[in-house]
């Protein structure tokens, strides 16, 4: 399977402005279209609690409903089918709120039906608010495990969503999957962005998060993000903590639509999101527990215990 852009040596991108943060006193109204577990954070269970504890109203449509994630090897629970996401989003629709609806936000998908669903959400949303941006968290896989979506999946990503992307927060894997070239720099990892930008929604910020960057640059001891936006790039450099648990993604892309909302620069949502968890994990960490400590470290989401400060680079 080959995802490669075309033209990855392709003129650079004439990037439009930022888009005006939300200044209104009314909450951040966010759809969250993702999986949820009743035991543990992952997918909605990951994201609803830190944006509501940041004081944003979350509208959560479910795509699955498990026992646990999917890691532990046994789980129960249903899939629930791309008909009954679009009844969800229908009857939200009905009740005339989404021109009050400032982003979507989405993560895994289990199926190709789902993604069109989403795509529609998307198109729903633009429709009542033109200012309504898609958030999107392009799952594919990771370095230790490789590509773990079916078939279909990152395909999906690559061809349909990332052209209807406003935010795109791939891990450094997918990021080399959904462009085909090569990340083991930092000026490669650039490179790689500004492609990915460059076949993102014209109308958009064209926004890039890139997590869990590890370039010849990153010392053994850390690990890097790297924003690209408005013609820029900034890199955050954390200490690299020894655990490795499931929905930390979900929450930090959560997190950087939240702040890019509030303060319009992806740096500092950057900072603040990364700030976050590197204090839920370290909370995790010293609880020495598999799940995230996510209503124990609550404090993190609004007084990190550590800040951290973005480079240009």
């Amino acid at each position: 399977m080959s995802l490669q852009d075309k033209d990855p040596g392709a003129e650079p991108l004439a990037f439009r402005p930022l888009f005006t943060a939300h200044l209104t006193n009314d909450p951040v109204n966010i759809l969250s279209i993702q999986s949820w577990v009743a035991y543990g954070h992952v997918g909605n269970a990951s994201a609803i609690f830190p944006l509501q504890r940041l004081g944003a109203e979350v509208w959560a449509i479910n795509t699955v409903q498990f026992s646990n994630h999917t890691g532990y090897g046994a789980f129960t629970g249903q899939i629930f089918t791309p008909d009954s996401i679009l009844a969800l989003l229908s009857g939200i629709e009905d009740r005339g709120v989404l021109s009050s609806c400032d982003a979507l936000l989405s993560g895994y998908i289990g199926d190709p039906g789902t993604g069109e669903v989403i795509l529609d959400a998307a198109c729903r949303i633009r429709a009542a608010n033109p200012q309504g941006l898609w958030c999107c968290d392009p799952v594919i896989g990771d370095d230790d495990t490789g590509i773990y979506v079916r078939p279909g999946i990152a395909e999906f990503f690559h061809d349909r969503a990332v052209p209807q992307a406003d935010l795109l927060t791939p891990n450094h894997f997918e990021l080399k999957c959904l462009t085909g070239l090569p990340c083991d720099t930092l000026e490669g990892t650039k490179h790689a962005v500004s492609a990915l930008q460059a076949r993102m929604r014209a109308d958009g910020p064209r926004t890039v998060l890139v997590t869990s960057l590890r370039t010849e640059e990153t010392p053994g001891d850390a690990i890097d993000c790297l924003t690209g936006s408005a013609g820029g790039f900034y890199r955050l450099r954390v200490p690299r903590l020894p655990i490795a648990v499931n929905g930390a993604g979900d929450a930090i892309t959560a997190l950087f639509l939240f702040h890019m909302l509030q303060t319009g620069q992806a740096p500092e949502a950057m900072e603040k999101a990364a700030a976050s968890i590197h204090g839920l994990l370290n909370h995790t960490l010293q609880a020495g527990s598999k799940e995230l400590r996510m209503v124990a470290a609550q404090e993190e989401f609004i007084n990190p215990s550590k800040s951290f400060a973005s480079l240009s680079c």
